[in-house]
C-alpha cells in the first residue's frame, strides 16, 4: 500500500511504495533569489522530504532538473556538485522548462531508495 507524505489537494510531497520514494517537484521558497540561492533552497527541501520518508541524498536513484533558462546550468551545477554525496551520482536529466511561477529558476523532482 503506498504511503502519501504531506498530501495536498493536487499532490503529495512524496509517495513511498515498498523501498522507493518518489518526490514531487521541489521549488524555491524565495522565488526572488538567483540560481544559486534557489538551487540551495530546492536541495534543502529535497533533504527535508527525503528525511520525512526515511531516506537521504545518498540514496538518490534519479533526478530531473527543470531550468527556466539554460544559462543557469553552470550555477545550478555548482550548488548541486557541492550538495551531492561523493561517489556515483544518480541518473539525471536537465531540461529547459516554462515554470508555473515565472520567478522560479529551478525545480527538481527526484526518486530515491529507502
Amino acid at each position: 500500500m503506498p504511503e502519501f507524505l504531506e498530501p495536498a489537494l493536487r499532490y503529495s510531497e512524496a509517495v513511498v511504495h515498498g523501498d522507493t520514494v518518489w518526490l514531487c517537484g521541489q521549488v524555491p521558497e524565495n522565488p526572488d533569489g538567483d540560481i544559486t540561492a534557489q538551487t540551495g533552497e530546492v536541495l534543502a527541501a529535497i533533504d527535508r522530504v527525503l528525511a520525512l520518508a526515511g531516506s537521504t541524498r545518498r540514496q538518490l536513484l534519479s533526478a530531473t532538473i527543470y531550468l527556466r533558462d539554460m544559462a543557469d546550468y553552470a550555477g545550478m551545477n555548482a550548488v548541486w556538485d557541492a550538495w551531492i554525496a561523493p561517489g556515483p551520482g544518480p541518473a539525471r536529466a536537465c531540461v529547459r522548462a516554462e515554470m508555473a511561477d515565472p520567478r522560479w529558476r529551478v525545480e527538481i523532482q527526484a526518486v530515491a531508495a529507502r
